[in-house]
């Protein structure tokens, strides 16, 4: 409300929303939720910080942006700067990292763990709607659209699949 006529028209600024191509990347841990159940708050917060700096590192390492973390889960948006045509490469890039820093982290908590974490992820590329929403101080920058929607399909029927990752065609 507060954007001036000419900001809106010539603003490249994401703040004020546009539909683009993206990448779009969706990451579950698998098993979590019962793990959860057998742990005390502090072991579970412990081992999903640790999990959600080793995935937003992957993202952000990769060229991507963390839009959001969904309990055990990550969304991550990829192409939001620079040339839309690598966004899918960026995307494919950040799961490789995510499923090393994965494997590293298993490495690292073998002895807490009976079974190590395993993770799902969904990628697909297309036309979202991007911008901040939310209201302050809530306010965040995210995508919506059927892609999104796709790609947390995708990652869905990761669990179905019995595999690491889904890419659309």
């Amino acid at each position: 409300p507060g954007t001036s006529a000419q900001q809106a028209l010539f603003g490249a600024d994401l703040s004020q929303g546009r539909e683009q191509e993206a990448a779009i990347l969706f990451a579950d841990l698998r098993g979590f939720t019962s793990l959860a159940a057998r742990r005390l708050p502090y072991d579970v917060v412990f081992l999903l910080n640790q999990y959600f700096r080793l995935t937003g590192e992957a993202v952000v390492a990769a060229g991507g942006h963390v839009d959001k973390f969904i309990g055990d889960g990550v969304m991550a948006v990829f192409g939001l700067r620079g040339r839309p045509e690598l966004a899918s490469a960026q995307a494919l890039d950040a799961a490789r990292r995510m499923a090393r820093a994965l494997e590293i982290f298993n490495a690292q908590h073998h002895a807490e763990l009976k079974t190590p974490f395993r993770i799902g992820i969904g990628i697909h590329f297309g036309p979202a709607i991007v911008g901040e929403m939310g209201f302050p101080p809530a306010l965040s920058l995210t995508a919506i659209g059927d892609t999104v929607n796709t790609a947390s399909r995708l990652e869905s029927a990761t669990k179905e699949e019995n595999c690491q990752l889904l890419i659309s065609e």
